[in-house]
């Protein structure tokens, strides 16, 4: 699918855009639902994005809103447009629909910037590093499952080196490179992956050194969009599931966040010399641990 038809960007679009139309009019939620013959709480779920909406009944919703000629049309393209499939549909039945989520806002993101504190984030993840991570955390799959995510991450970092490459900024917590992660190969592959230089992607570490910080209470992504009309999002994961903050005041407090952390983190090059190193010490413990049996 193409980087600029992301249906969940799509999705989202047209949510924001009922949600204006029906301010303008000077409507409320409840208002709306009744004339619709609906209730509230689904009015609420397709202005937030979190339900599509079909063309047909997205008419509804313009005829109330006496919506015209181009505008009208235009948003129902739109509604054709967040219909589609995009490649991470494939995997639903293996996929948290949060998750999809995340991945259908990078296919139309211009940027991603991303503080870990424990792990490499998924975009960066080596094909072995990402299985052990996959195992770890879902240890009822069947092997076919956690084949099908670890082929779903390798078919994200798509992004950046598609035709419009994703320009990805990530600040990496000095537990993310001292965290043991499947075999040392696999966790000193990580890190000399991680210290590679690409143009579009800048990692940085964040040495314990640097001290408590405003992130020290979990790892965050702030993702951003190439059009105007779309607000950056940011994404919060758990262990039971995710969140995501749309409201400007909150993507501005982690954009502060964020801008902090990069500020007190190592350079580039900094970060890489230690991201080898470390990559050295775990392969180091392997041989020393070998010795000791």
């Amino acid at each position: 699918m193409p980087v600029d038809t992301s249906p969940t960007v799509r999705r989202r679009r047209l949510a924001s855009e009922l949600r204006r139309l029906r301010i303008e009019r000077g409507l409320s939620m409840q208002e709306v639902a009744d004339r619709i013959e609906m209730t509230a709480a689904s009015l609420s779920r397709l202005e937030t994005g979190r339900r599509g909406i079909r063309p047909r009944d997205l008419r509804h919703f313009l005829d109330l809103y006496e919506v015209g000629e181009p505008e009208r049309e235009s948003l129902l393209t739109l509604a054709r447009e967040a219909q589609q499939r995009g490649w991470w549909q494939n995997y639903g039945n293996v996929l948290p629909s949060e998750y999809a989520t995340l991945i259908g806002l990078e296919a139309e993101a211009a940027t991603v910037r991303n503080y870990e504190q424990t792990l490499v984030p998924g975009l960066l993840q080596t094909e072995a590093y990402a299985r052990a991570i996959i195992e770890a955390f879902r240890p009822g799959d069947s092997p076919d499952e956690i084949s099908r995510l670890v082929a779903v991450k390798m078919e994200r970092q798509k992004r950046l080196t598609d035709d419009r490459p994703l320009e990805l900024s990530v600040i990496l917590g000095e537990g993310v490179i001292r965290q043991h992660v499947g075999t040392a190969e696999t966790a000193a592959e990580q890190l000399r992956r991680l210290a590679d230089r690409r143009a579009n992607v800048m990692v940085q570490v964040l040495p314990y050194r640097a001290g408590a910080h405003p992130a020290l209470t979990g790892s965050f992504n702030i993702v951003g969009f190439p059009a105007p009309s779309d607000l950056d999002v940011v994404y919060l994961e758990n262990m039971a599931s995710a969140l995501y903050l749309e409201e400007a005041a909150d993507v501005r407090q982690y954009g502060s966040v964020f801008d902090y952390l990069r500020a007190a983190a190592l350079s580039p090059n900094d970060s890489a010399d230690m991201l080898l190193r470390a990559a050295d010490s775990h392969v180091g413990d392997s041989r020393e641990e070998a010795r000791d049996v």
